[in-house]
């Protein structure tokens, strides 16, 4: 450590350099961090807070954005109701729409349909929750919009007209809009394209005789385990558990791909930009490490040394990069997909450093191979 702390003080410089660039790469982490767990909220809220254990589709649907393309009749409801290991099964249908408020604000709403006291109805922190025909449960994000308890949404080509009773606890978002839980009935009214303009009403709602939905959400019994293949053989769906059923929201896949790249060269840069300063550092002293072996240093204390020098680099400007980062996202805009949280963060932090010791440590390998007698001139 002597030998560590004292270069770090005669060359500074250079450290500070490669300091500054290291607190860079963090900067990005956290950042690609947040923006990757922002993405994944903005996409996905509202399937995260669902208590199911898994969503069973129609056999053959295509998994990009299958909760769209699915169609499940209730003959497959009943089969999987009755299957072993389930508390209940509940029909649930997924719509986008656009409407316009009675303020005159277009607004984006996905459609959850769902039984109203069934386990899919969603927590509330504010109003009242589901029950008439033309009651919505709107994310908490959808205040942005405009919305307030009482506001009325006019679907638009439909003229359906939906009123806002009450809002979720916390965000509720699905393919990057906020979610709008309806009575499942509402929602069969709408996709049978039997509704019409104006409030709908219990008669409106009974004479759909739409029998279908776009999913099964399933609950598993406690301490059981769903038969996924046996139900799906025979009730002819596709089940996917709650967080593989993430991909089969919109560009939810190809978003969290990209994002996981982007940070995996990240990553591979760190290990690369630390593995080569340590590479040049160490051939620049060669003349020095050659002198300590001489007078009896051991290759292990010297690679211990060389070690503890960078473990100091990486861990005191990654914490500045990291720092940074922060500051940097909590004056992200608000119409940015950005959200930190202390686990993806720590996580992105200790791999950056534990990387960065990797390529430290394959440089510093160097220093078994300098020959003592370099030190008296021998490379002459």
């Amino acid at each position: 450590m002597f030998l560590a702390l004292r270069e770090l003080r005669f060359a500074r410089g250079r450290f500070a350099l490669m300091g500054i660039v290291i607190a860079l790469i963090a900067v990005l982490v956290v950042l690609l961090s947040g923006l990757s767990t922002g993405l994944v909220n903005d996409g996905v809220s509202g399937l995260k807070s669902m208590p199911a254990t898994a969503f069973a589709f129609d056999e053959g649907t295509m998994t990009d954005n299958a909760f769209s393309r699915s169609l499940v009749d209730d003959d497959q409801l009943e089969y999987w109701a009755q299957a072993e290991g389930i508390e209940s099964a509940e029909p649930m249908g997924v719509s986008i729409v656009n409407g316009t408020s009675d303020q005159g604000t277009q607004v984006d709403l996905t459609l959850f349909g769902v039984e109203p006291v069934g386990f899919l109805a969603p927590e509330l922190s504010e109003g009242r929750g589901l029950g008439s025909p033309d009651g919505i449960v709107v994310s908490e994000t959808a205040r942005a919009a405009g919305l307030e308890v009482g506001s009325v949404v006019t679907l638009d080509r439909v003229g359906l007209e939906l009123t806002v009773v009450g809002f979720t606890a916390g965000q509720a978002t699905f393919g990057h809009v906020d979610v709008a839980y309806l009575p499942i009935d509402t929602w069969r009214l709408i996709a049978s394209n039997t509704a019409t303009p104006g409030v709908p009403t219990e008669a409106s709602v009974l004479a759909a005789d739409y029998p279908y939905s776009s999913v099964v959400a399933l609950k598993a019994a406690a301490g059981s385990s769903i038969d996924i293949e046996a139900g799906d053989n025979a009730a002819g769906t596709m089940t996917m558990l709650r967080t593989e059923a993430f991909n089969a929201s919109p560009g939810y896949e190809a978003e969290t791909l990209t994002l996981s790249m982007i940070q995996t060269f990240l990553y591979a840069i760190c290990a690369l930009v630390v593995g080569a300063f340590f590479t040049v550092w160490t051939i620049q002293r060669t003349h020095e490490i050659a002198v300590l072996r001489a007078v009896g240093a051991s290759s292990g204390c010297l690679l211990r040394d060389g070690l503890a020098q960078a473990a100091m680099l990486l861990i005191g400007f990654t914490a500045i990069g990291v720092a940074a980062g922060i500051g940097l996202g909590a004056a992200m805009p608000e119409a940015m997909p950005f959200e930190l949280e202390a686990a993806p963060v720590a996580f992105a932090s200790l791999l950056t450093i534990a990387l960065g010791l990797l390529g430290a440590a394959v440089a510093v390998l160097r220093i078994t191979r300098v020959d003592p007698i370099t030190a008296l001139g021998g490379q002459r």
